[in-house]
């Protein structure tokens, strides 16, 4: 590299200062800022990303480089983190390499949390280095003055890129992507993960006009392999069933007690105050422990992550809340209770122990149930070869890009075609043609059709030249007040039509239901009567609850991992490595049935307990399988064989009915996503919850007015009455096809579900049983269970589960061994 193409002696001398080396990454990032390239990097965790990312910026202040110059004035590089926690931890260590070098770099963070007179003077006289969030972004670029504070950018930074590009903040960071390159045509884009499973998508995302080639992959250096074991129990056997895990609670205590510092993740909230309450109470030494979750209070959360920085504490117990964790170097060991879910989300969770390159990173698995340990021992595999898995991209939805046109008319008069082409310069609404959008901009304009008597709606106003400006000047506050992508999660109150209430639900359980539907809670079966704003009306019923109950949300089951699941299961020769009680569960699963080949879809049949239960080992995630089991016990009524309800998992669905399933072909023909599915969607508030969403998120709904903010009862209250309005008299409205979109994607996860059909239709192996299968128990022993929270149930399942497996176990027929 000739003096020009240097990293500049200034930062030279400070890594040297520190016996560090530059690494090959951040020299090849900044050399390819220096050649005119967006860059995507991808390097484990403790590599130095962020000062990768930030090097660029740097060199541009070294007095080396500026060569007698004065330095740049005003707002050079952004940086885009999807936590505002992280951003804090960004800038208080860049800070040092600034101050310790003495470059005049001012750097700032911006946030909903940053006082009202620094947001104004930050678009007045803004830092060098801004580090903020898509949404803080977003609304910046709303105001008038945006085009002169964005006017001399040279950089953004795109941190943690896999946590949320393939989302809807994603979708709203590429639409600001796209108006900051047209502000600042020199701009250059980089993102950074740890944990991507497909680059090039990621470059194509980040690249304008989805240019593959104007984004230079830099690939990190490979760090120390992470130190990962799987528990397990050191006398009994791996359970049957549960998730919670609670068997390793005194093993737990004693790593806490062998390491300085132990980061403990569950995948719910729920889990993670049980595990807490578990060890506190396994807690003989009173060691420091705490816990770290969503639901917690700001002021909680700092405080456990102030005593984590102090190095207070001995173990933490958190959810996906530290997932993108702030950078504590003193975790040396990290434990997943449960299964990881995915390669990607382990690998990002490990890294949190020790978060250095040069050190391993100690972690321990520790499953809750047989499948859980093969998908353990699958993760496991993953991370032992390198591979990652993750989301794939979809297109950019259309309440976000209504919410994006309506910032943009904020900044001031835009033309719809100008706009339209800085809009499918990012790859997300490339696909956004003429037709599409002009009804996102009559939609804008007046609410659209059925909505344009409404002067509320009537938001932009175009001439007769094609220019759209706002019809009044407070739209642009109510805007500012209202904008945004993360909508709080709802709970329902389930009461009976006196108004006695039995407690809460969570929305998107309570939105799959419809009148006459019955489900198991609070120790009761309970028909729906009708779900009305933010309560769910129900009544006793003395039939047996259909439908499970909702436990929380639930991360899925990557493909990824489901697949090398079931490749172990068709790997008989890796048995070997098992426990013997796994080993013996599957030999003799082997034996009595089938095991489910990769590809294949598995069907068991059998009768228990004078009931016929069919079991379908899907492995496509809870979130599909509920889905699913409405579809299929719909189905099955209109079939005549009288189904009594169904139970999920991520790796099966167990149904059981008053009549045998002798084929079931015909439950799982492809139609049912267009017979049963749009009838389940349309009659359960599946889509009115998602038309919730979009209405919001697209502004057609304000939650915020100046000095008081709705509840979610009206705005419910206020986005039902539009939903029936648009249902009845323009069902082809912008956003009910953004809703339908919704419910088909993160809802129901149909697009995994028409995979399932689809290969249903290939290759479906029915196998019919005279009793129960060895496969079938961890699915079996939770049924009637699944209203209690995990974790709670366990005990209680360890004993059904041995009666359960005793029968399933036996080699002979039955009735020769009793």
């Amino acid at each position: 590299m000739n003096d020009k193409g240097r990293v500049p002696v200034e930062i030279e001398a400070w890594f040297a200062a520190r016996d560090w080396r530059i690494r090959d990454h951040q020299r090849d990032m900044y050399a390819a800022a220096l050649a005119g390239k967006h860059a995507m990097l991808v390097a484990d965790t403790g590599a130095g990303k962020t000062l990768a990312g930030f090097l660029p910026t740097l060199a541009d202040f070294c007095p080396s480089k500026l060569d007698g110059a004065p330095p740049h004035d005003g707002l050079h590089t952004l940086y885009i983190s999807p936590l505002k926690a992280l951003a804090h931890d960004v800038q208080r260590n860049l800070v040092t390499p600034v101050e310790e070098m003495g470059l005049p770099i001012r750097i700032e963070t911006r946030s909903g949390d940053t006082p009202s007179d620094r947001k104004k003077r930050q678009r007045g006289k803004p830092p060098h280095i801004l580090l903020t969030t898509p949404e803080s972004l977003s609304l910046l670029l709303s105001y008038p003055d945006s085009m002169m504070m964005f006017a001399g950018l040279k950089r953004i930074v795109i941190d943690e890129v896999h946590a949320f590009a393939t989302g809807k903040r994603g979708d709203l960071l590429a639409l600001s992507l796209s108006r900051l390159q047209a502000i600042a045509p020199g701009l250059q884009r980089a993102a950074l993960s740890a944990t991507v499973a497909d680059p090039a998508a990621y470059q194509s995302w980040l690249a304008p006009w989805g240019d593959l080639d104007s984004v230079a992959l830099v690939e990190g250096e490979k760090g120390a392999k992470p130190d990962l074991e799987i528990l397990l129990p050191i006398e009994e056997r791996v359970p049957w069933g549960g998730h919670a895990a609670t068997w390793a609670i005194p093993q737990l205590i004693e790593t806490i007690k062998a390491n300085r510092t132990t980061l403990i993740f569950t995948n719910t909230r729920f889990l993670a105050e049980f595990i807490f309450q578990n060890l506190w109470e396994a807690n003989d030494e009173n060691l420091p422990i705490g816990v770290h979750h969503g639901s917690l209070s700001a002021e909680a959360r700092r405080k456990v992550e102030g005593a984590m920085a102090r190095g207070e504490l001995r173990a933490l117990v958190a959810t996906a809340s530290l997932d993108l964790g702030v950078d504590w170097g003193d975790i040396d060991c990290v434990v997943q209770m449960g299964a990881p879910k995915g390669s990607s989300r382990l690998l990002q969770r490990i890294g949190r122990a020790n978060h250095r390159l040069d050190q391993p990173s100690r972690a321990m698995l520790i499953p809750g149930n047989r499948f859980e340990f093969l998908e353990a021992t699958a993760a496991k595999d993953a991370v032992d070869e390198g591979q990652r898995d993750g989301e794939d991209f979809r297109d950019g939805g259309l309440d976000v890009l209504a919410q994006h046109v309506m910032a943009c008319a904020c900044a001031g008069p835009f033309d719809e075609q100008e706009l339209l082409a800085e809009i499918r310069s990012s790859l997300s609404y490339a696909w956004v043609d003429q037709a599409v959008w002009a009804r996102v901009l009559g939609f804008v304009e007046s609410g659209g059709y059925s909505l344009r008597a409404y002067d509320r709606f009537k938001r932009i106003i175009r001439d007769r030249d094609g220019v759209w400006r706002l019809t009044h000047p407070e739209h642009a506050a109510r805007h500012r007040l209202n904008a945004g992508i993360i909508i709080d999660a709802e709970m329902l109150n389930v009461r009976f039509k006196n108004g006695r209430s039995l407690g809460r639900v969570e929305e998107n359980f309570g939105a799959t239901l419809s009148a006459g539907d019955t489900f198991f809670f609070s120790g009761t079966s309970l028909e729906v009567v009708q779900i009305k704003d933010m309560d769910l009306f129900v009544r006793a019923s003395a039939k047996a609850a259909v439908i499970p109950s909702y436990g929380g949300a639930r991360m899925p089951l990557s493909t990824h991992l489901a697949d090398r699941v079931q490749g172990l299961l068709d790997d008989r020769a890796g048995w070997g490595r098992f426990p013997d009680d796994v080993r013996e569960w599957l030999e003799v699963q082997d034996y009595r049935s089938v095991l489910p080949k990769p590809g294949q879809l598995l069907v068991e049949s059998f009768p228990h307990s004078k009931r016929h239960y069919t079991v379908y080992y899907t492995f496509e995630g809870w979130n599909a399988n509920q889905s699913l089991g409405m579809l299929i016990t719909r189905r099955m009524e209109v079939l005549g064989l009288q189904p009594g309800g169904f139970v999920a998992n991520d790796y099966s669905l167990g149904v059981w009915g008053l009549k045998p399933v002798d084929d079931p072909a015909p439950l799982l023909s492809p139609d049912i996503l267009t017979d049963e599915f749009v009838e389940w969607v349309q009659e359960s508030h599946l889509l009115r919850r998602a038309f919730r969403e979009v209405a919001v998120i697209s502004g057609l709904i304000e939650r915020q007015h100046p000095g008081k903010r709705k509840s979610g009862k009206q705005v419910t209250f206020s986005t039902d009455l539009i939903y029936d309005v648009l249902r009845k008299h323009e069902p082809d409205h912008v956003l009910l096809e953004a809703a339908w979109a919704d419910a088909r994607a993160r809802l129901t996860d149909v697009g995994r579900l028409a995979d399932l059909l689809e290969r249903s239709a290939e290759q479906l192996h029915h196998v019919t049983l005279e009793r129960v299968s060895p496969l079938a128990v961890p699915i079996m022993v939770m049924i009637g269970r699944e209203s209690v929270p995990q974790g709670a149930i366990d005990d209680e399942l360890l004993l059904e589960a041995e009666s359960l497996a005793d029968t399933a176990m036996r080699v002979g027929p039955i009735d020769a061994l009793e």
